[in-house]
């Protein structure tokens, strides 16, 4: 009787060791998951493959990278990893019981996959059964799972720790979170000034230097004032912590960030960010009623009397209750709502419906996988190509079987539905680092759109850009109303945001009438009339969009003082498709958000030709190219030395590095600490004047003025300021092209960073000379509208932006539905 067991045994114990030989020249390339490791086991990083796809999933054991069985051997291919999981997911229907209803679900021990539920198959009427095994490559050796007695302990701690770890995507779940931020302890006792102060929804800068972004306003006076600068060039003066010194009013909230959700308040005198439970009381002490905003916002929709009829609005939209005819295959797959998400689907679904960034991205398909990096999930190009393969190949809109309709026909249950894709990879990657596209939060499309082309040019540097077909410029006339002089500039845009002038409605009368029904209503406290929305031509945005607007705090270099300007905007080239955003938003005098609730009747044909610009006409004279004086904060006039972080230059000197050499690169990287510093000191070593002494506009005789060129007044094509360029250099980024990059934005220097990135670096001849560098808008500019092919020739001028120009007589509205419209410059 102990024979068959004992032969059971021996065979076992060979079959144990035979597995165990096998992996043993493997066993070097298998990994267990550490912490920090991210297991992508439901999820193909080329693909939308997933466990429950026909073929499964398969993971890398090195890598933990997912592949799909069309792209396994790629990755096989290209690093040699031979070990991977193979995961498989069958879903089946539920037997039913005598009564006809689904027998009442019980733990399943076959579900052994950290995997979320598939959405399209209804839990309580479906069964989950797992499958995993390991596969050896290139042969296919596969090993069923689990197999605790045959393998080596190493490979089944690794797979057990595979098989247990959470997906990749519930990991970084947490990582989307904010940090926990706690309570200020100054938010329950903080004391107010009753001083009337009162804050205006718009129009802020600081009351010191007169700054208009990244302004703070403190909670205990109400005073307006910029926050601290940064090395990147953004940021403000620091006065917003100057004035905590002076007064201790410990608490301030940033002004741009206030949202119904709350708002960013920082502790001076605790030196973190804070939270203040109280923050909606302590905004209203300055007129900022954000419970008024809380009210009208509710869960992203408006509550007030004008949201009922939108119900039906929507439904309308969605053309509910109607039958509608499921469509598959190429070009009609859907995108799934990640929560939250509506606004990166629809922005997507138009890029990949544009040629240009098909053309890209999924006819270059084979070619970015195969030079994709060893990983692919970090990878912009390949997750964009896989979105849009996974959009246009309709692999993933495929109808049901025939045999698969027949049941759902006899069951009455016929519903065909597409499975669509899960962008949570590319999401994932764009979304990185961005405090608002990393939330789970309702987001913009515009801002977003923007965001996805800023990206689409810095991973374009050298190759085809797909967003050129957006590309177009804009020519602002700038005229000082006291001399009449002009200047013109042209500036790269991608999107014309129009204003939604309600005075030009058609049915101004119907307006009328009703908000007087709706007046009565209220006073009679009667159910409020049928709303009558305002229905504005799209000829008349294209108007408020020209009209002549005042230019805030305009310096005339003609007067060499400030003076009112207006400004004028035209097109100076047309672009292939033109993005358009109507401004349907505005604040009130309470910092409530109001929504324009409006129609725009938008014509099927549209000739722009009128909108394009002209330059500088006969007759009219420019203003003189100088730059506004630099103003000083009061506390530094007169002063001849600059503050210098004397700790750092010494501790820089003890390296062996000139003193004079230490103190200039402690300041131009504006004391931000020695590791700045030495970077600073070793891009520039090589300078004649490396080690000469630390000279300053302010500690320089100015010499004599003239009229031409005032004290302080600096013509704009002069070198842009040291520090500037040494926090740009410090970066990486060669000390010619940071001069370039400076120049051509004004030497704002986040400007001049995205200017980079779209700019990158291209081979210069020798005779090139350092001025046809720095004045790229001359140059780049001054024959683009005599330009009469559809495309400005890059030989023609290497620093201008890449700017497609065509017709604006051939543009047509295509109008897809009452929520989408796209403008197509359709080519002659």
């Amino acid at each position: 009787n102990n024979l068959p067991g004992t032969l059971w045994g021996s065979r076992n114990a060979k079959m144990a060791a035979d597995l165990g030989e096998l992996l043993v020249p493997y066993m070097p390339t298998i990994r267990v998951p550490r912490t920090g490791d991210r297991v992508f086991k439901s999820e193909c990083a080329f693909s939308f493959d997933s466990p429950e796809s026909e073929g499964g999933l398969y993971v890398c054991m090195n890598t933990f990278l997912g592949f799909g069985r069309e792209h396994v051997e790629r990755h096989y291919r290209k690093t040699g990893q031979s070990v991977y999981m193979h995961l498989k997911r069958h879903v089946k229907e539920k037997a039913t019981g005598a009564a006809g209803g689904a027998i009442p679900r019980r733990r399943n021990g076959k579900v052994f996959l950290d995997l979320e539920l598939n959405r399209d198959f209804n839990g309580e009427d479906y069964e989950y059964e797992d499958e995993a095994k390991l596969v050896i490559f290139p042969d296919h050796f596969e090993i069923p799972l689990p197999n605790i007695e045959e393998l080596p302990a190493l490979v089944t701690i690794a797979c057990d720790a595979v098989l247990n770890a959470p997906s990749a995507y519930k990991k970084q779940e947490p990582e989307s979170w904010e940090e926990e931020i706690q309570v200020s302890r100054h938010a329950r006792s903080l004391r107010q000034l009753d001083n009337g102060v009162r804050i205006p929804p718009s129009g802020w800068k600081c009351q010191k230097c007169e700054l208009r972004e990244n302004l703070w306003l403190n909670l205990t006076d109400g005073a307006v004032l910029c926050g601290k600068w940064f090395f990147d060039g953004s940021g403000g003066n620091g006065h917003a912590l100057e004035h905590y010194r002076e007064t201790n009013h410990p608490l301030a909230v940033k002004l741009d960030t206030i949202t119904p959700d709350g708002a960013d308040v920082y502790s001076f005198e605790e030196e973190e960010a804070v939270l203040d439970p109280h923050i909606s009381e302590h905004l209203s002490h300055f007129g900022i009623d954000m419970l008024q905003m809380q009210k009208r916002t509710e869960n992203g929709h408006h509550t007030d009397n004008n949201s009922r009829p939108r119900v039906s609005e929507w439904e309308v939209i969605q053309e509910s209750g109607m039958k509608l005819k499921a469509v598959f295959g190429s070009g009609y797959t859907g995108i799934k709502n990640l929560g939250n998400s509506c606004y990166l689907g629809t922005v997507l679904q138009v890029l990949f419906s544009i040629p240009d960034f098909q053309r890209m991205y999924v006819g270059n398909l084979q070619r970015i996988y195969d030079y994709s990096p060893l990983d692919p999930t970090q990878d912009f190009a390949t997750q964009m190509a896989k979105l849009g393969h996974g959009l246009l190949s309709g692999q993933y809109a495929k109808p049901p079987m025939k045999s698969e309709l027949i049941e759902q026909v006899m069951k009455e249950e016929y519903k065909q539905q597409q499975k669509g894709v899960s962008p949570r990879m590319l999401k994932s990657l764009v979304s990185r680092g961005h405090p608002e596209f990393s939330s789970n939060r309702q987001q913009d499309a515009h801002e977003f759109l923007l965001h996805i082309i800023n990206l689409v040019e810095r991973n374009s540097a050298g190759s085809e850009n797909p967003s050129d077909v957006f590309r177009f410029l804009v020519e602002e006339r700038v005229q000082c109303c006291q001399t009449r002089r002009v200047r013109y500039t042209q500036r790269v845009d991608y999107c014309i945001q129009l204003p939604a002038p309600i005075e030009a409605a058609t049915n101004r009368e119907e307006l009328l009438a009703y908000e007087a029904k709706r007046k009565e209503a209220e006073e009679n406290m009667r159910a409020p009339p049928e709303p009558v929305r305002a229905r504005i031509p799209f000829t008349a945005c294209l108007q408020a969009f020209t009209e002549p607007e005042n230019v805030p705090d305009f310096w005339s270099s003609a007067l060499q003082a400030k003076s009112a300007g207006v400004k004028t905007s035209r097109f100076a080239s047309f672009p292939e498709y033109l993005i358009v955003q109507v401004k349907k938003f505005t604040f009130g005098v309470d910092w409530v958000p109001k929504k324009l609730d409006l129609a725009i009747e938008v014509p099927d044909f549209l000739d722009l030709n009128r909108l394009r610009a002209t330059g500088l006409q006969a007759g009219e004279e420019e203003l003189p190219d100088l730059m506004p004086p630099i103003v000083l904060p009061e506390d530094t006039r007169g002063t001849t030395s600059p503050e210098i972080d004397e700790a750092a230059v010494m501790q820089l000197a003890e390296m062996g590095f000139p003193l004079e050499a230490c103190r200039k690169a402690v300041y131009y990287t504006g004391n931000m600490g020695p590791e700045m510093a030495f970077n600073w000191i070793i891009a520039h070593m090589e300078e004649p004047d490396f080690a000469e002494p630390l000279l300053l506009p302010s500690m320089m005789d100015p010499g004599p003025s003239t009229s031409d060129s005032p004290v302080g007044a600096a013509p704009l094509g002069s070198s842009p300021p040291e520090e500037s360029i040494a926090i740009l250099t410090s970066m990486g980024f060669p000390r010619n092209h940071s001069i370039q990059a400076l120049k051509a934005t004004n030497n704002n220097l986040e400007r001049a960073l995205d200017w980079i990135f779209t700019h990158p670096e291209e081979e210069e001849s020798d005779a090139v000379s350092d001025m046809a560098d720095t004045e790229p808008n001359d140059n780049a500019f001054s024959n683009a509208n005599s330009h009469s092919d559809s495309t400005l020739s890059p030989d023609r001028d290497t620093t201008g932006p890449r700017v497609k120009d065509g017709p604006g007589s051939k543009l047509y509205m295509v109008k897809n539905d009452p929520k989408k419209t796209e403008i197509v410059h359709k080519k002659t």
